[in-house]
């Protein structure tokens, strides 16, 4: 009932104008106070609700909500058919997917949420998810080839991702060796790659996109590191809809690419954007830390690193890169 509470209060609040919280608790069947309990988590949801006396609770700003017929409706050919499912409020698209493998998912199913309230990020960190501010996308792809042909997803995602910026708003973004999206040198994007299967068999992988968009002043301090969003970048309000079925089309058509021809034409494509290539950095293992410079990706998707007179091959793991001196 609780969700269902919160979903109502967001519906009503979207379009930006007053509402009644004692209408909508009578409609719902319950308290007036459990309607001013809700309204008061969403602040740690990142939603700016404020009240005035004899007029109700209104949003500081109006939501542009996402939803799948808005989506699809950007798409360039119809798509009725397309696995796509969009949540209000949700654990985390990548675990919501992964408790449907391998069933229960076809090829390609993709599911979008407004709000995670487990976002996750590369080795256990949070990642922060305000409510309708960014994209959090997650996409089903299996790979035939096994574990070993999974390893360059990250690579495949990263492409996607900076292809649908630039296509929608001629930007350029760099790509950071193993799944982070930097925009004038900060983070605005990331990916994470869940697998499961054997070796030899049919590997069921879960992609995930977090993007920042709009990141709500409220819940930036909540982020670790340096990052930025794509609307400080953008000269014009943007459509979180046809971000989301380009975001779609541009994964897709990557993830066919390399189910056809792997990494091998993206590599090139990958170096054009490397943050560090040719730069010298820092790889991060644990309490180990090696110095070296950047000689890009090969056609696996492992980091070429130069260290010691030598060209080390590093197949990600619990790895970080970070600029050197």
């Amino acid at each position: 009932m609780t969700k269902i509470i919160k979903q109502e209060l967001i519906h009503r609040l979207a379009d930006g104008h007053f509402i009644s919280g004692q209408d909508i608790a009578d409609e719902l069947g319950v308290s007036r106070a459990a309607i001013s309990k809700q309204i008061k988590l969403f602040a740690d949801m990142g939603l700016d609700v404020f009240s005035v006396k004899g007029k109700g609770y209104k949003l500081s700003e109006p939501l542009d909500l996402l939803a799948k017929d808005k989506i699809l409706a950007h798409f360039p050919v119809k798509a009725d058919d397309i696995d796509l499912e969009v949540h209000s409020l949700i654990d985390s698209t990548n675990s919501f997917l992964l408790r449907k493998l391998p069933n229960q998912l076809s090829i390609g199913h993709t599911c979008v949420a407004e709000y995670q309230s487990a976002g996750r990020g590369r080795r256990g960190r949070e990642w922060v998810s305000p409510f309708g501010a960014n994209i959090y996308l997650s996409m089903y792809w299996p790979v035939e080839q096994g574990m070993a042909a999974a390893m360059g997803l990250n690579i495949v995602a990263a492409l996607a991702v900076s292809d649908a910026i630039n296509q929608l708003f001629g930007i350029k973004v760099q790509l950071k060796w193993p799944n982070d999206i930097y925009l004038d040198g900060v983070k605005l994007a990331g990916i994470l790659i869940d697998l499961e299967g054997q070796p030899l068999e049919t590997c069921h992988s879960v992609i995930g996109i977090g993007l920042n968009l709009n990141m709500p002043a409220n819940v930036a301090n909540k982020v670790d590191q340096p990052w930025t969003d794509l609307q400080q970048h953008v000269g014009r309000p943007i459509n979180r809809n046809q971000l989301v079925a380009t975001l779609i089309i541009c994964l897709y058509k990557r993830l066919v690419e390399h189910a056809e021809h792997g990494l091998t034409d993206m590599v090139s494509a990958w170096q054009k954007q490397d943050f560090f290539f040719n730069k010298p950095v820092n790889l991060i293992t644990g309490d180990k830390t090696l110095l070296g410079t950047c000689k890009g990706i090969n056609s696996q998707g492992a980091l070429l690193l130069e260290s010691a007179g030598e060209l080390k091959t590093i197949y990600g793991g619990e790895v970080s890169l970070r600029a050197g001196k």
